[in-house]
This record gives C-alpha cells, sequence and structure tokens, in this order.
C-alpha cells in the first residue's frame, strides 16, 4: 500500500486518469451493451471510443483490453478516441487477449483480425479497405466500391504510433512496424520495418517479452 502511495504523488497524472477511469466505467459499459458488445474482463478503458458497426457486422474484444482515448490517457496524446467501425453486414473486427490501443482506427469491410499482446501505438491505423475505388469512372458510379482484402495482425505484434497498415496485409507474429510507415504488403513473422512504403530494416525477437517491456515504458511515461 504505501508503495502504491508513493507511486501514485511521483505520478499524479496517472492518479487521475485512474479516477476518471473508473467513474465512467458505468456509461462507457452501457454504450458497449447498445451496441451489442460483450464486456469482456480485466478491461482499462480510458475514454469512450467512436463505435460506428454496420447492422449485421460484428466486433469482438478480448479480455485484457487497454483502450486510450483521452489525450491524458498516454503523453503521445491522441488526437482522437480509438476507432472501430464496419462498413457493412457481415463485417468483422477481432481482437485477442491482452491488446493495447492509444487513439487507434480499425475500418473493416471485410475482416480485422488482431491475435493477443498486440500494442497499436497513437494515431495508428488498419483499414482493409480502399474506400473509394482508384479508377474515376468507378468512382462515379459508385463512390464507396473500393476494393477490399482481410488484415491479419498475428501475436505479440507491436505497431507504432501514426502506422498506417493497408488492405490484404498479413504482420507476423513478433513483428515490430515503426512509427509513421506505410505497410502495404506482408511482414515476416520477427521483422522490423520502416518507412513509406515500409520496408525490413532489421529483426527481433518473436517472443512477448519485448512487447512486456515496451507497455511497461508506456505506463512510465
Amino acid at each position: 500500500m504505501i508503495d502504491q502511495l508513493k507511486a501514485a504523488l511521483a505520478t499524479p497524472w496517472k492518479a487521475s486518469n485512474e479516477l476518471r477511469r473508473i467513474g465512467s466505467v458505468p456509461w462507457i459499459r452501457t454504450a458497449f451493451l447498445a451496441h451489442g458488445v460483450r464486456w469482456g474482463q480485466r478491461w482499462r478503458i480510458y475514454g469512450m471510443p467512436t463505435l460506428q458497426l454496420h447492422r449485421g457486422s460484428l466486433l469482438q474484444l478480448g479480455d485484457g483490453l487497454e483502450l486510450r482515448s483521452w489525450p491524458a490517457s498516454n503523453p503521445l496524446m491522441p488526437n482522437h478516441p480509438v476507432v472501430f467501425a464496419t462498413r457493412r453486414a457481415g463485417a468483422l473486427i477481432r481482437l485477442g487477449d491482452d491488446c493495447g490501443l492509444t487513439g487507434a482506427t480499425l475500418v473493416a469491410a471485410e475482416r480485422i483480425e488482431i491475435g493477443n499482446r498486440v500494442l497499436v501505438g497513437a494515431n495508428a491505423t488498419i483499414v482493409d479497405t480502399d474506400f473509394h475505388p482508384l479508377d474515376a469512372a468507378r468512382r462515379r458510379a459508385d463512390i464507396n466500391a473500393g476494393a477490399s482484402a482481410p488484415v491479419f495482425v498475428e501475436d505479440d505484434v507491436f505497431i507504432g504510433m501514426n502506422a498506417i497498415i493497408l488492405k490484404g496485409v498479413r504482420l507476423g507474429a513478433g513483428c515490430v512496424v515503426g512509427a509513421g510507415s506505410v505497410v502495404t504488403r506482408d511482414v515476416a513473422p520477427g521483422a522490423i520495418v520502416a518507412g513509406n512504403p515500409a520496408q525490413v530494416v532489421g529483426t527481433g525477437a518473436r517472443t512477448s517479452a519485448a512487447l512486456d517491456s515496451s507497455r511497461r515504458l508506456a505506463d512510465e511515461g
């Protein structure tokens, strides 16, 4: 108890965030229920995410989820709430256990599946659709008929802030996507990629140990 009190005094913004989070649980939980989303175990939700769920689509969120939508909830200052959006009936967004997202945007026309212990950095974006056709004539015919292909993010992936993951991509287990990267093709397990378009710049361990360390560093920020 003494150690916890010392920690609270040393980082008063964390104590403020925790009090605010606890006080907001009832109405956030009610909002999830209204959208048909099961409330999981060990959730830590710092601000109501934006839920834009098409009727007939599905949002499944695992246990141990941490969502940070309030700017003050992370020193990287998310510039908008976490967004979960589905574009059509039958679309699916599924997250495994112990995932953390800060101001991230996930938009699925077909499917976005994320494994366990995945961290998505501040204001990163994952989309499985182009939204709009590339051809002008097709845009005139149907502006929302952009191509789409499922996105898969395997266990222990770390996606840096402001990164963009585009349609049809698979991120292999334990890979790392550098901040601000634009990923247009598959990333091998354990690879470290960066840039636009993202290229391999190194390799990393496929275990969750490095990601656990990253989570601790983020919490200490």
